[in-house]
């Protein structure tokens, strides 16, 4: 095999795991859309239909701090095919919940499923993607979740509407078991680098969860997934107050399309031009575009908003990924990669009880951006530090 087959991004293989990368997103976003409203249609308060949509991320936060140590001590295939036919089977279990007590339960069950799933894809994508393009290949691999994003809220609000919250099981159900298809198709075992690694490395306490060289990249990644938090879990609300619920339900579409184009960009900037660039804009521009929505909210600045936030969490989501997988030895990269989701589905899945704090009837929500904004920029000088010897 010559240099350039070593450099091609887009092989069988790239493929085969962007369609696992896909369709597993695509699972969460979907339900992510649909499964308070079905919460709530079944008599759960408010309060207990956002603890329905947060337990699934507590579930993957549980699976991502187990997933790091097992994909290196249990091997790739045997923890990629056993969580994603968790995560399948997590999927037929919703028809047969018939109360808020079982809907919990399956929430929870369905989120170890997909951590490690996702934990899993990742990790062997970064063995399957060229080494001298790595950053931009991470992108376009990375544009699976980006689709997801942008797809899944509107197939999941269409077949609620069009048939209910069955409808979007049955998707959901397929979607996994098309993601499940795709993994099984990958020759997994040509990738995993554990054989080739010595006996010595035994970790213990600590090190089977953490990988402490990923922790300054995750913590300012994580800070800044505050922002987009701010944004997922509020908008509709804020969007309300402002008048501006045309704009706002066109958020995530503009964010998509912004990502889809940003993304495979970025990824050439890292790789020519450094690390540091791509996430010190991207933190300034999000930090910038949250500003604007609380101060002066208006379509112009809805647009800003989305812009800024994709060149943001989304890219740093991408870049900071790519940067941790590069800097991290092979055998530790199962570890780094789990380090860095746990960072931000903590931020994720506990964040927008810590903004909701600085909501009240007589501020309205226009203060919890104005922090949102301060609590971005507060990543710019950890990032600085966090990638003073990368570039």
């Amino acid at each position: 095999m010559n240099v350039n087959e070593n450099e091609k991004i887009f092989t069988k293989s790239f493929f085969l795991i962007f369609g696992a990368l896909l369709f597993t997103a695509l699972v969460m976003y979907a339900l992510m859309s649909t499964v308070t409203e079905y919460a709530t249609a079944m008599g759960s308060t408010a309060m207990i239909a956002g603890l329905v949509s947060g337990i699934y991320v507590f579930g993957g936060l549980c699976s991502r701090i187990y997933s790091g140590d097992a994909l290196g001590r249990v091997g790739w295939r045997k923890i990629a095919i056993v969580f994603m036919t968790i995560h399948f089977m997590s999927c037929l279990l919703y028809f047969v919940v018939d109360n808020v007590a079982l809907l919990l339960i399956v929430r929870f069950i369905h989120g170890i499923g997909f951590g490690a799933s996702a934990n899993a894809i990742v990790t062997i994508a970064s063995a399957i993607l060229p080494k001298k393009r790595f950053s931009e290949a991470f992108g376009y691999f990375m544009l699976g979740t980006t689709m997801a994003v942008g797809l899944g809220p509107f197939i999941g609000g269409f077949l609620y509407d069009f048939s209910g919250a069955y409808g979007c099981f049955i998707a959901a159900g397929i979607f996994s078991a098309m993601a499940l298809l795709f993994m099984l198709l990958i020759d997994i075992d040509k990738y995993d680098v554990n054989n080739e690694i010595p006996d010595d490395k035994e970790y213990s306490g600590i090190e089977k969860v953490i990988e402490f060289g990923a922790v300054p990249v995750s913590l300012f990644t994580a800070i800044t997934s505050l922002g987009y938090v701010s944004i997922l879990s509020f908008y509709r609300l804020y969007a309300v107050e402002v008048n501006l619920t045309g704009i706002f339900s066109w958020f995530f579409i503009i964010y998509s399309i912004c990502l889809v184009v940003t993304r495979p960009l970025a990824g050439k900037i890292q790789d020519n031009g450094g690390d540091r660039i791509v996430c010190v804009v991207g933190i300034i521009a999000q930090s910038i575009g949250i500003l604007l929505i609380a101060l002066i909210p208006s379509t112009f600045t809805v647009i800003i908003c989305a812009i800024g936030t994709a060149l943001g969490f989304g890219t740093l989501n991408s870049a900071c990924t790519a940067i941790i997988t590069r800097n991290t030895p092979q055998h530790r990269r199962s570890y780094a990669l789990s380090t860095f989701f746990i960072f931000c589905d903590a931020t994720i899945g506990f964040g927008p009880a810590l903004l909701g704090c600085f909501v009240s009837e007589s501020t309205g929500y226009a203060p919890l951006y104005l922090i949102s904004s301060v609590i971005t920029l507060v990543a710019l000088p950890i990032c600085l530090y966090a990638l003073r010897k990368t570039d």
